[in-house]
């Protein structure tokens, strides 16, 4: 069988874009990761040092701002009183925050350099200017139109605060410290999204709002009751040192969610987690304790949800979580095109990482860009009760598109990836083989039919007769560094 074609999906798998949504997303760098969502426009002919100062002062608000309404346009008047704030206390101000590295420059708005290169979101492509129209403006075209009628309609989980206190602790907001876990709850949640709705559901601003997505976001609540609570997941977390007040990484989190996602659905009677959904985490030898790319062996993935259905059938709806250190206090740059790969996978749920110190929920590229959701705002309580349909969810949605150099992300992050049934898996391995040979013998995961192959292998469509799992055209990928037969140090893998 040949292989499939791992850019294969287009905006004609999406639904009829909104036409009116592509001038309410400002072109103008906007602030950074910690600042407040809103983004504002500056007189084109103000100073160099007035422009500079915009978007970074936008932090020192004292109320949070939400994200932008669409059809809302961003006024400048926060610019207009930038002149009363002091040069030397808000540079104070601004070391003190944390986000001096984040505003200057670090982060923008809109399409990157008004690029017209197609854009990747969650494995749908998008062409931002037709081939026969070259002469249009990239932020006026129906490709970025739906675009962001799709990138809005993601869910966006950020900081709140009061809510219940965690545990008991008097924890009862998670501000500057639970960007992790919201970042990873937003990936989680875009796989309900699949997994309920489809890939092709748009948020409607005309429509009541449909029982399943208040379902959805009533997962993420702030409060035990709602199973992928910060709370709940604070408290499957404790193994790996989740504790209120404390930073975590992507490979203590994804083992996290993988914990409590069984602890609820070993659970009986717990209606919100069904029909189940595994979360499986992709890791090396020995628990990736032995460092090594990633492995995701054929065999233990059908054994796995085969076992979770008790049988019944012969496959459950899977996240897989890929946890992956490419680098020490950079990303390797042979990594990039195969991240930026990813997200042309029909299966793809974006990557969890971001900044040192910031983590995100990346969502899409172009170029050599990332877009991303951002939960460095703070926001209050929303009590999203699943029989209440009438309830405000602007607080979970943006229209406000930004993004940074994919360069610049952390080295340690997370990938994520949805198979809904067998046939969705067999899929993914097709394309992540074609991946693994694209990697010149640095994979970023690689797949064997079993636990006992020695090596990594290509993916076909063949079965056996007696265990059902594909048969495959066994290849030397060889290890990171291998390749030219030398030795290359800075590519080895790093412990996680």
């Amino acid at each position: 069988m040949p292989k499939k074609s791992q850019f294969s999906r287009s905006s004609s798998d999406s639904d009829s874009p909104r036409k009116n949504l592509g001038s309410s997303v400002s072109t103008e760098p906007g602030p950074g990761p910690s600042s407040s969502s809103s983004s504002c426009k500056v007189n084109n002919k103000s100073s160099v040092w007035s422009g500079l100062l915009v978007s970074p002062f936008s932090i020192f608000d004292s109320e949070p701002k939400g994200c932008l309404k669409k059809g809302e346009f961003c006024c400048s008047k926060k610019y207009n009183g930038i002149v009363g704030i002091g040069w030397t206390s808000a540079v104070k101000r601004m070391i003190n925050s944390g986000s001096m590295r984040r505003i200057f420059g670090m982060d923008k708005t809109g399409i990157p350099n008004g690029s017209k290169s197609d854009i990747w979101l969650l494995g749908v492509c998008y062409k931002v200017v037709q081939d026969d129209d070259s002469s249009i403006e990239p932020t006026q075209s129906e490709g970025f139109s739906a675009f962001v009628d799709d990138f809005s309609s993601r869910i966006l989980v950020t900081y709140r605060k009061g809510f219940a206190p965690i545990g008991d602790t008097k924890y009862t907001s998670d501000v500057n410290w639970g960007c992790m876990l919201r970042s990873s709850q937003m990936l989680v949640a875009q796989a309900l999204l699949l997994h309920r709705l489809g890939r092709s559901w748009r948020k409607s601003m005309d429509k009541p709002l449909e029982e399943k997505y208040v379902e959805i976001l009533h997962l993420f609540g702030d409060s035990e009751g709602s199973a992928y609570s910060i709370h709940n997941l604070l408290q499957a977390g404790k193994t790996y040192g989740l504790s209120p007040g404390s930073w975590v990484g992507p490979y203590a989190m994804c083992r996290t969610w993988e914990t409590l996602a069984r602890s609820k659905r070993e659970e009986t009677g717990n209606a919100d987690v069904s029909p189940a959904m595994a979360i499986y985490v992709v890791s090396g030898d020995e628990d990736g304790e032995r460092g090594g790319a990633p492995v995701l062996c054929i065999e233990d993935i059908v054994k796995h949800c085969s076992g979770l259905s008790k049988g019944e059938v012969d496959w459950t709806p899977v996240v897989f979580l890929v946890p992956l250190v490419l680098g020490l206090d950079k990303i390797n740059s042979r990594y990039l095109p195969l991240l930026a790969a990813t997200f042309s996978f029909p299966q793809s749920l974006g990557i969890l990482g971001g900044r040192p110190g910031a983590s995100t929920y990346i969502i899409g590229v172009q170029d050599d860009k990332a877009f991303y959701l951002d939960p460095h705002e703070v926001q209050p309580v929303v009590d999203i009760k699943m029989d209440k349909l009438d309830v405000d969810t602007s607080s979970y949605h943006c229209n406000t598109v930004r993004h940074f150099p994919l360069d610049s992300i952390d080295p340690s992050l997370a990938i994520g990836f949805y198979c809904r049934d067998k046939s969705d898996f067999d899929d993914f391995c097709i394309r992540a083989s074609e991946l693994v040979d694209q990697s010149n013998g640095a994979p970023l995961f690689t797949i064997t039919a079993t636990r006992s192959s020695a090596t990594s292998v290509e993916y076909n469509d063949r079965l056996t007769s007696d265990t059902g799992v594909p048969e495959l055209d066994s290849f030397d990928a060889g290890a990171p560094g291998e390749s030219d037969g030398s030795s290359r140090p800075e590519d080895e893998w790093q412990l996680l």
